[in-house]
């Protein structure tokens, strides 16, 4: 009797170990907050190949799209903590706060990961404008306040975000043209309805290349190596300007420690992949990496900065 006692004992001690051991044991969902056919989409669907690949089990990329990121972010921080619904997610998120009435909490609801790539932002002008550097820019809005416009995909994304920074922190007046999303945006900037955009390379690059945009600054602290001659602006004369869209994995809150972890070290052995790294690098797009604790401080960093952004802004929730 004793000894079935002791192997009863025995057993169940091990029993949360081997439930540990055996994930994933089915399915895991990668939920995309945003339409198919876009940056993070394409960046999710590259990862979510080669994550099922070593974990063994099938990734699926489910598009969850719509109100700026937050139909898909809200699904996720209310899904089962088991480690089967991850998010895939960016900038948005910690922009979503300080422009929206959210009915959860992106920092207390979702656990992060870790960061997977950043992508630098750029300022455009239409290839015919007469603006040909940062100081153009400042010194046209100081002598005709409310003269140039900017446009961007719509109040509250990361490019009216970065001109919105811009305006405030030259102390200069221009006037924001939001459009419905990104693309419209972008195609009024090369067909000069507007006078400039802060859209990110990846989405502007062909463009650029094809001699439709002419870009006056990198948005972010170095210049890029697929613009090599182009400032930054910090360089151009606004030092501490710093404005990059980065991509990166959560899941909710409430998901097992061990899970967590393990998802961080295959994820980051998933972009260490040769092949992963080189889709990334076609679509203008960096990898970068980070542990849990430090995509924590960076986040935390970036929800500061836009609440301080919008406080600052005439923007109402």
């Amino acid at each position: 009797m004793k000894k079935l006692i002791v192997n009863a004992l025995f057993a169940a001690t091990l029993a949360p170990v081997a439930g540990h051991a055996a994930y994933p044991d089915r399915p895991i969902s990668l939920v995309v907050p945003y339409a198919p056919g876009g940056t993070a989409d394409a960046l999710a669907r590259v990862i979510a190949q080669h994550l099922g690949k070593k974990l063994d089990q099938t990734v699926v990329v489910e598009n969850r799209s719509g109100a700026s990121g937050i139909i898909g972010q809200t699904y996720v921080a209310r899904a089962k903590a088991d480690g089967y619904t991850l998010l895939y997610d960016a900038t948005p998120l910690t922009i979503n706060p300080a422009v929206n009435k959210l009915n959860f909490d992106p920092s207390a609801d979702l656990k992060p990961l870790t960061m997977v790539s950043v992508t630098p932002g750029i300022l455009v002008v239409p290839k015919s404008s007469e603006l040909n550097s940062v100081q153009d820019v400042v010194e046209k809005a100081k002598a005709a306040p409310g003269s140039l416009t900017f446009a961007s995909g719509g109040t509250g994304t990361l490019q009216f975000m970065a001109g919105e920074l811009f305006r405030q922190n030259w102390k200069i007046d221009m006037l924001h043209v939001p459009f419905k999303s990104g693309g419209p945006a972008i195609m009024a900037t090369v067909g000069a309805q507007v006078d400039m955009m802060f859209p990110n390379i990846s989405s502007t690059l062909p463009m650029v290349k094809s001699d439709q945009l002419k870009v006056l600054a990198i948005t972010s602290a170095k210049r890029n190596e697929l613009l090599p001659d182009v400032p930054t602006v910090a360089e151009s004369g606004l030092p501490g300007y710093e404005i990059f869209e980065w991509n990166g994995v959560f899941v909710p809150k409430d998901t097992p420690q061990t899970i967590a972890d393990k998802l961080e070290k295959t994820i980051h052995a998933v972009m260490k992949e040769p092949e992963v790294q080189e889709k990334f690098a076609s679509l203008g797009v960096q990898v970068k990496t980070s542990s849990q604790s430090e995509f924590r401080k960076f986040l935390d960093a970036e929800f500061a900065k836009w609440a301080d952004v919008v406080s600052k802004s005439n923007i109402k929730k």
